[in-house]
């Protein structure tokens, strides 16, 4: 197994225009590419857009989804990973059998390498879960894919990785959001809307609790407990009304940062993978070292149905 150079890509998205964000899409890749990646990634619903759906109705939502492989964005995907011979893995809205799924695929060339589906759903009642984790072959390592909410339990991280996955994409939209835990919270628009004449209150913000300070209380240690690398993306700017901090960063099975993005915009970090990394990791004596026989209770039925709840209160969506 060779050494992978991978890119964690942000970008600002624009809310329901597919063409203008699969060019960020193109041009990105091809920035990447000259900067020796091998695999580019992408964040959640980076096609499309996330949180504007909050107020969608079921209607709504069915006009901005598409069939996975065969609907338009995914081809023009598939078209990108062509021009640049490089695999790419990005994130929209699928329709099947009426039902509307997040998900995020890996394509290479014309191949559908993999799909996966969010299976912890919120941003809208409309939206389905999905229901399986995924690993995949690419381009000689083992991949898995958990969006965004997904990550924040550890039980999916750890299946993913008792999978065999070594490597685990994290497409995200996160950061800058509402909460009642302390010094988070959003950040004013008008920064974003100085940051060139004035970086530093922007960055200020996005350092802070509010943005990567968040992040690093729990992300990095989903890779070192798990003895895996993690390539977590995030868009930056401007989302249906909030700031996004971007942040995007490839950690290492150490639970260390080996590569992230720094500007206020857009921007590639690419990481170097090397997997004698993850055979000494302390993550990976940890999988060997459990006790199964004694875990009983993590599948036991819990005493109310199952909830997705952000930490922050959802739009509500219109009727049909």
């Amino acid at each position: 197994m060779n050494d992978l150079r991978i890119a964690a890509v942000q970008f600002e998205h624009k809310n329901g225009d597919k063409a203008f964000n699969l060019s960020r899409v193109r041009d990105l890749t091809a920035e990447a590419v000259r900067q020796g990646a091998q695999i580019v990634s992408f964040h959640e619903c980076c096609i499309p857009a996330y949180s504007y759906v909050q107020t969608f109705s079921k209607a709504e939502l069915l006009e901005v989804a598409e069939p996975v492989p065969d609907g338009p964005s995914v081809r023009e995907l598939m078209s990108i990973s062509r021009e640049h011979k490089v695999p790419i893995l990005a994130g929209l809205f699928e329709c099947e059998n009426d039902e509307v799924y997040n998900t995020y695929v890996c394509v290479n060339g014309d191949q559908l390498l993999a799909k996966y589906r969010k299976i912890h759903a919120f941003v809208n009642p409309a939206l389905a879960s999905g229901n399986e984790f995924v690993v995949f072959d690419l381009l000689g390592w083992k991949c898995g894919i958990l969006i965004c909410y997904d990550n924040n339990l550890p039980e999916n991280v750890r299946i993913t990785a008792l999978m065999g996955a070594q490597v685990i994409f994290m497409p995200h939209v996160t950061g800058c959001l509402p909460s009642v835990m302390p010094g988070r919270g959003t950040v004013d628009p008008a920064l974003w809307e100085n940051r060139h004449r004035d970086p530093a209150p922007l960055r200020m913000e996005f350092q802070g609790p509010k943005g990567r300070g968040w992040l690093m209380r729990w992300l990095p240690t989903r890779a070192y407990e798990n003895g895996v690398y993690s390539i977590f993306t995030n868009p930056i700017g401007l989302d249906d009304g909030e700031i996004r901090n971007g942040n995007s960063m490839v950690i290492d099975p150490y639970g260390e940062v080996i590569a992230e993005c720094h500007e206020l915009g857009d921007d590639i970090a690419v990481g170097v993978c090397t997997p004698d990394k993850i055979e000494v990791s302390s993550g990976q004596r940890y999988l060997r070292a459990r006790r199964p026989d004694l875990y009983g209770k993590l599948v036991d039925p819990p005493a109310k149905p199952p909830e997705t709840a952000p930490g922050w209160e959802l739009k509500k969506p219109r009727s049909n």
